[in-house]
């Protein structure tokens, strides 16, 4: 076991466990929690760590709620001048979704409870999804007068179809 920040991994056999950790806030985002998950893909993308596939995850009742915007100084909230959302996805999501989709090793998410916003584009990543009976999509973006992020607009049709993505 593995410990990075709001991160985890484990290996079992030659299966890596990337979990979310950040039960708090149903493991919203932080800029921490993206150092962690870059910090935790090195591990993993190493040829001697032996990992031939991966599987992505959350702990607690939700797999991922998005970017955590809301909360204290203790939160790892994103700070209001760091809430550039083009300057955030160009330095911090898109390595890391780019490094997911570019593994070496077949990816599975296990969604749990909420996959809401960026959440829900690192749960569609997956080259198989597993969803539980509590998990749930969210792209909550066209009520906040937003265009989706993190691949959404490109990965969600190819999933659903042109119709249902646009609904």
């Amino acid at each position: 076991k593995m410990n990075f920040e709001r991160v985890k991994v484990d290996v079992v056999g030659r299966v890596g466990v990337l979990t979310l950790n950040h039960p708090e806030v149903m493991n919203a985002v932080s800029p921490e929690m993206l150092g962690g998950l870059m910090s935790a893909m090195t591990h993993i993308e190493r040829p001697d760590a032996g990992i031939r596939a991966l599987v992505l995850t959350g702990t607690g009742r939700g797999f991922c709620a998005g970017a955590n915007l809301a909360g204290g100084p203790s939160s790892g909230a994103f700070k209001p001048e760091e809430r550039d959302a083009g300057a955030a996805l160009e330095t911090m999501y898109h390595p890391f979704l780019r490094r997911l989709r570019n593994l070496k090793v077949p990816l599975i998410t296990a969604v749990n409870g909420a996959a809401a916003g960026v959440g829900m584009s690192f749960a569609v990543m997956g080259d198989m999804i597993l969803a539980s009976k509590s998990a749930y999509f969210l792209q909550a973006f066209r009520r906040i007068g937003l265009v989706p992020d993190g691949g959404s607009t490109w990965l969600l049709p190819r999933l659903v179809g042109s119709a249902r993505a646009k609904e």
